[in-house]
């Protein structure tokens, strides 16, 4: 197969079609928009979300290939771009990817497909602009896993910020305004703190006399600061990767963004957004300050704050009456699992915290989904309006529980691998935070058996949710992949792990830790 990519020269194009595709759908949805604006509202919602589904569709086809025809061992940038920008500012286009970008832009561009279907009823109002918002989003969220050169990167990280701002803002529920503009001012005020850090680091780069450097290959190589300074730039970095994540205490945007946002924003919110802040850590914080990140001070400080997130979301998520923030709140807690498995610095901990990453996508994407098909039935996400709902949604239920039991962390599905492997590779060397989190677990399985059986198994007490239907062929059809993603990863996730084996190991041999020749146990056929 390896031969075929090749053959068309795959890997020199792929990830510039990547970032320009999604930016052709949405001036196409555009265009769409003023020709059907005359149009009945049936008609003009119809068109919006089928060239979605065509413009995400391809994007995803397109994208597999990846899987295969990148070199995972390679210490080289595989299907790596460069070309001219702004050459007098020392900036250029310079995309490229390793293993860990790989499993995380295909995250994306497999999830933005059923994003579409699962918003195919619920959005009614200027459907085009929704799709059109969606579709520049991608183009941000996938800039940032491409990107080599620190401008580059920080022009797709805040390509992200408007587009989920007007997602929220406009198509959200009765607080949006205020949701959004909180999700806004977190997120921007990290992000100009990083801007200065970037600025900086090429100025030093480039030297006094000589244009800056942004190139990211010499940064991570050839920067030298002064103990306070790395200090300082790591701080700046850290406090914007910290709100996205977001780790404890810079976590208290994202219930109400998640909450108000629409279903859609909701699962590309959790399933992809968070993503960005432990990437960032991974791909910038930790190689350009790896002498600041390892301080015994810092790196105390930060394991205590991931752990104090892990506790901390899992206790106030078995309080909360609304189905959709519980989810919301078991985020801060499972991110904190990622931040904890990539400041343990093992090999094992570090590909735990991005199997976290992956399976917190793919299963809270399908809670926030399934969220969603319930809402549009009965207008509430309170858990006590609901009880006994099997009896009437069998399919539903299933479903539900296979999802939860996933978020749990059940052996046999995904959510087991990542959190053993986090745990399994902190307990080397943080071993108190890894008992703490290892006993968080059980909270886990506390608050979300705890909704499942007050939302499906209860007696069916109220005679709303008697008529309720159960799920269609749609919705069944965009739950399917991702029910076979939780077992395919929790019953073989050596394709995974072997894929990001060689970007972890590179990782924390920098970083000093603990790296390993290899823990893929079951080899991945072929």
């Amino acid at each position: 197969m390896q031969s075929i990519f090749d053959a068309i020269g795959y890997n020199s194009w792929i990830l510039t079609l990547l970032l320009v595709l999604p930016i052709v759908g949405a001036g196409v949805l555009i265009a769409q928009a003023q020709r059907h604006s005359s149009s009945d509202g049936a008609a003009t919602m119809s068109s919006a979300r089928r060239t979605a589904l065509l413009f995400f569709g391809v994007e995803c086809l397109v994208s597999i290939g990846l899987w295969w025809s990148v070199d995972y061992e390679s210490t080289a940038w595989q299907a790596a771009v460069t070309l001219p920008w702004i050459e007098s500012w020392g900036i250029f286009f310079r995309i490229g990817v390793d293993g860990i970008a790989v499993v995380l832009i295909l995250l994306t561009t497999c999830l933005m497909p059923l994003t579409v279907l699962g918003s195919w009823t619920s959005i009614r109002e200027k459907p085009h602009a929704f799709y059109a918002l969606l579709l520049v989003l991608t183009t941000g969220m996938l800039g940032v896993f491409m990107s080599l050169d620190l401008v580059l990167f920080y022009v797709f990280w805040e390509l992200m910020l408007v587009p989920m701002y007007l997602i929220i803002g406009i198509w959200g529920g009765k607080r949006r305004l205020y949701a959004s503009l909180k999700f806004f001012l977190f997120t921007m005020l990290g992000s100009l703190l990083m801007l200065v850090a970037i600025v900086y680091i090429g100025i030093e780069a480039g030297g006094l006399n000589g244009p800056p450097i942004f190139d990211y290959d010499v940064v991570t190589t050839t920067g030298a600061y002064s103990y306070n300074t790395a200090l300082w730039l790591f701080g700046a970095f850290f406090l914007a990767f910290a709100v996205k994540v977001p780790m404890f205490p810079f976590h208290t945007w994202l219930p109400d963004a998640h909450v108000e946002a629409p279903t859609a924003g909701s699962v590309v919110l959790a399933s992809i957004m968070l993503k960005m802040g432990t990437f960032g850590f991974v791909r910038f914080a930790l190689p350009l300050f790896p002498y600041a990140a390892t301080h015994p001070a810092v790196k105390s400080a930060v394991i205590t704050l991931a752990v104090v997130g892990i506790v901390y979301g899992a206790l106030v998520s078995m309080v909360q009456p609304d189905f959709k923030k519980l989810v919301a709140y078991s985020s801060v807690s499972h991110m904190g699992f990622v931040i904890l498995g990539i400041f343990a610095f093992t090999t094992q901990s570090v590909q735990g915290a991005l199997m976290v990453n992956i399976n917190h996508g793919i299963s809270t994407g399908a809670l926030f989904l399934l969220i969603g098909m319930i809402y549009e039935r009965r207008h509430t996400r309170m858990i006590a309006d609901f009880g006994g709902i099997a009896k009437v949604m069998p399919i539903f239920a299933v479903m539900l529980t296979i999802v939860a039991l996933s978020s749990i962390g059940v052996p046999g599905t995904n959510g087991f691998v990542g959190e053993f492997l986090v745990l399994i590779g902190a307990f080397r060397t943080e071993p108190i935070a890894a008992v703490i989190a290892a006993t968080v677990i059980i909270f886990a399985a506390v608050y979300l058996l705890w909704a499942l059986q007050r939302i499906i198994y209860n007696p069916l007490s109220k005679p709303e949710n008697a008529a309720l239907k159960d799920l269609n062929w749609r919705e069944i059809g965009l739950l399917v992949p991702l029910i076979a993603a939780i077992f395919w990863l929790g019953l073989y996730p050596a394709p995974v792990l072997n894929r990001t084996h060689a970007a972890a190991n590179r990782l924390v041999e920098r970083m000093g830790g603990m790296p390993e020749a290899n823990i893929t146990v079951v080899p991945e056929r072929r």
